[in-house]
């Protein structure tokens, strides 16, 4: 029978995960809890990183509708609840991990899609979606103003260039060559 401590807990982390945009699942064994602190900052206020019980976490999972995680709930685990953009905490799950190996990143959830660990460091490797709209921004408006700018060319440049298309088909065209005139026949 669950006491209400645990109960709470299951819903807490329930809600967690429902109101996530990701969760990415980590072991975070052999670092100490000054390590964790700089984990948290790092992560910043787009994420919250918690460190669970594995049988809680999966009765939590299973209450928010999350599938896909339970081979992950082995060894001391810890949860990474993204309510930003899920690339910048993998970004930051990353680059702790290069300095701190003892944090493994297991796995996780984005978007409701469940992601391997490949999957999470391939995520990192993306830029942030600020970054990609702003790239596409850019491509669109430099597309829509070279229309603009065929569009907006005055017609004398046309003119010009029909002129000088009209010029270069004449000196191209074969000239006629002038009849040869009969030779007139002289009697002597």
């Amino acid at each position: 029978m669950a006491t209400p401590e645990k109960a709470a807990a299951v819903a807490e982390i329930a809600e967690d995960f429902r109101s996530s945009t990701a969760a990415v699942l980590t072991e975070y064994r052999g670092l100490s809890v000054s390590q964790l602190t700089e984990l948290r900052r790092t992560l910043g206020d787009g994420a919250r990183y918690a460190v669970v019980k594995n049988t809680l976490t999966k009765i939590a999972a299973e209450q928010a509708g999350v599938t896909g995680l339970d081979d992950l709930f082995v060894g001391p685990t810890a949860v990474a609840f993204v309510s930003g953009d899920p690339v910048e905490a993998a970004k930051g799950l990353r680059d702790f991990a290069k300095a701190n190996p003892a944090l493994v990143v297991k796995g996780g959830i984005v978007e409701g899609k469940a992601m391997s660990a490949d999957e999470i460091r391939k995520l990192a490797d993306l830029e942030s979606r600020e970054i990609l709209l702003a790239k596409l921004a850019g491509a669109m408006k430099g597309s829509l103003a070279g229309a603009v700018g065929l569009f907006a060319a005055p017609l004398s440049q046309v003119a010009r260039l029909a002129e000088a298309l009209r010029e270069q088909r004449a000196s191209e065209a074969p000239a006629a060559e002038p009849a040869a005139e009969p030779a007139e026949a002289t009697a002597e």
